[in-house]
């Protein structure tokens, strides 16, 4: 027998493995914990390989965290992140991820939080500031004497012409 066609395939159900790790708290870093309740999932079809079952099931997910609006973030934080992903978030402020390498719904969720919890403990990884320095006398002669033989180089090639 066959299926009547009505409506849509699409499954937007989650899995148990899969709900029970997005009613997890993130784990950023030692000090950083994300509670579940800041964190947006969605879910969509994928699309790429896979037959037909790709085309009917809601795989890839996609994870959202409002840095701008989070209670979890210090102003410190805030700002540092802010700065730091300033080429990865969205218009308001949001940090969006999206998982589609795996087949399983529930893998991609664990994907998209690790690389969450990835980019954020980045970008909150402390910068070691650079250090001025002034270049030594020799290197300031080698550079200036470097210079020196490219001018004359150019000045022996032919061309000189007057008008």
């Amino acid at each position: 027998l066959r299926r009547p066609r009505s409506g849509c395939y699409a499954t937007h159900s989650i899995s148990t493995v899969s709900l029970s790790s997005l009613m997890e708290p993130l784990r950023v870093n030692s000090r950083l914990v994300i509670p579940p309740g800041e964190l947006q999932v969605s879910f969509a079809r994928a699309g790429g390989p896979g037959g037909q079952k790709v085309n009917r099931t809601a795989s890839q997910v996609q994870l959202r965290f409002s840095v701008a609006e989070s209670a979890c973030l210090g102003d410190r934080r805030r700002k540092t992140l802010l700065k730091a992903l300033q080429g990865r978030l969205t218009a308001s402020g949001e940090l969006l991820i999206r998982a589609k390498r795996h087949r399983e719904q529930a893998r991609n969720l664990q994907d998209a939080r690790e690389r969450l919890a990835g980019l954020l403990a980045d970008a909150l990884k402390p910068r070691r500031a650079r250090r001025a320095t002034k270049p030594t006398r020799a290197s300031r002669e080698r550079r200036l004497e470097a210079k020196r033989r490219r001018g004359r180089r150019k000045q022996e090639r032919g061309g000189h012409f007057e008008l």
